[in-house]
């Protein structure tokens, strides 16, 4: 096992994991060593390199950018995803059920219950697990890809800063072979129902049934978020009036004037005409095993628990640079 730790990710979780790894991961059952990133998609070489070297199980320890860069380095190999999450949205990581508690996640990855998940390619060569977008949350991404600070608050006051001012843009969809057109505030293509932050843009989606869910929503006006923004974490996004929903296995999109895509919560400059499409169980994943407890009913086990905790929120609330 590789584990690669995004040493910037989030909000500080991921400085106390090699600790963790200690305390927690089985060491009977894995042998593993621990690499920190670098640079900017150093995480998809690193996750490459142990992919061709025969690594089993490569682990990103991180948020849900930094699982897509191990996705696409192992992706087309035979090694398998797990994740511990330490970012701030963990999309890919909620939809699983995946604890965000590390030293809890680190104890699903000792169940050994692998699974497949599918993938979303983009263009050929962008790889996506969890949600891609243009438009509004492409543009609020590429602003988080160059912003100071990280993590919910800073997310939240970038959307409120730029909602007055962004416009919906007119797209061209061709959507399993069928063309519409639409004016639209963003638009999403979910493999997760998980936007992340648990909100939920594509409620119906799952992470194996081969479909692209497509979310094309409206510019929603101020009034209406008090009606809207429950539903969104209500898991029933659909019965807005604001939203039009669609499967499809294969979709193309033109009219990405500003070439932006949000992909698994990183801004990626990828250019006007996008092409998605759905590779079915694509992808080999550590998953939670739901009948199984990740706590001992030793009292001890669970003050440890809660004093990982405790130091874990000390690290998030302390101010986070990239």
């Amino acid at each position: 096992m590789l584990v690669i730790v995004n040493p910037i990710s989030g909000v500080g979780r991921q400085k106390r994991i090699e600790r963790l790894l200690r305390d927690n991961l089985d060491q009977d059952l894995y042998d593993y060593t621990v690499e920190y990133t670098e640079h900017i998609h150093h995480g998809t070489e690193l996750a490459r390199d142990a992919a061709m070297k025969g690594c089993d199980i490569v682990v990103a320890v991180g948020g849900d950018g930094s699982v897509n860069d191990v996705i696409a380095g192992i992706h087309g190999s035979d090694a398998t995803l797990g994740i511990i999450p330490c970012g701030s949205g963990n999309g890919l990581a909620r939809c699983m059920k995946i604890p965000l508690t590390p030293a809890l996640a680190i104890r699903v990855l000792n169940q050994a219950n692998e699974g497949s998940i599918d993938t979303i390619v983009l263009n050929d060569k962008h790889y996506i697990a969890s949600i891609a977008g243009v438009g509004f949350d492409a543009y609020i991404a590429r602003l988080m890809k160059s912003a100071k600070l990280r993590g919910f608050s800073a997310y939240l006051n970038l959307i409120l800063r730029e909602y007055p001012t962004y416009e919906s843009k007119d797209y061209t969809l061709v959507i399993d072979g069928k063309e519409i057109r639409r004016k639209a505030w963003f638009t999403t293509f979910a493999n997760s129902n998980q936007f992340g932050y648990n909100a939920a843009i594509a409620p119906l989606a799952k992470l194996d049934d081969g479909l692209i869910d497509i979310s094309i929503v409206d510019r929603i006006p101020i009034g209406h978020v008090p009606i809207t923004g429950p539903l969104v974490y209500a898991n029933h996004f659909e019965l807005s009036q604001h939203v039009e929903m669609f499967k499809a296995h294969e979709v193309y999109v033109s009219g990405n004037v500003d070439h932006w895509v949000n992909i698994d919560g990183e801004g990626e400059n990828v250019g006007e005409e996008l092409h998605f499409v759905n590779h079915q169980k694509s992808l080999k994943i550590l998953k939670r095993d739901m009948k199984r407890r990740l706590l001992s009913s030793n009292p001890a086990d669970h003050l440890q628990m809660v004093k990982d905790q405790l130091e874990m929120t000390h690290d998030q609330l302390l101010p986070k640079k990239k």
